[in-house]
């Protein structure tokens, strides 16, 4: 089992400023589960901390995967298949790629779980392997 990480989450903890710093903080020290970034969700969190903070923060987050804290797994051939599935069937939904590729290896990797902010998109997309994707951290009340 791991913890797969969508962009939302894995940014919080790089931003201290961020409304869900100190929540995505506790959820990824808390859990024993590898903690792991799907490469497309890079991406996006390079595009966020460029715009928003200094490379540094990205490149203390480089630090922290050459290290061992987080695993990052690249798509497969078949995760490309399901991810056309997915924008395709979503498109209606504004569902895109980053989106349709963490699903796809979440899927791949059965896990029944997400770590996500983009309770939106998530609660739409329906998984094959489950019902519905626990989405974590849980929403407040």
């Amino acid at each position: 089992m791991a913890l797969v990480l969508d962009t939302g989450p894995l940014y919080a903890t790089l931003d201290r400023n961020d409304a869900q710093y100190r929540r995505c903080l506790d959820l990824l020290q808390d859990t024993l589960e590898p903690l792991v970034i799907p490469a497309p969700v890079l991406v996006e969190v390079d595009w966020l901390v460029h715009t928003r903070l200094h490379a540094g923060v990205f490149l203390a987050l480089l630090d922290d995967i050459v290290a061992g804290a987080y695993r990052v797994e690249e798509l497969q051939p078949e995760d490309y298949r399901r991810i056309r599935e997915l924008c395709d069937r979503y498109a209606d939904a504004d569902v895109g790629f980053v989106d349709a590729a963490v699903l796809a290896l979440v899927e791949r990797l059965n896990e029944p779980k997400l770590a996500t902010l983009d309770h939106r998109h998530f609660r739409v997309l329906r998984p094959r392997h489950v019902d519905a994707l626990r989405l974590l951290p849980e929403e407040q009340a």
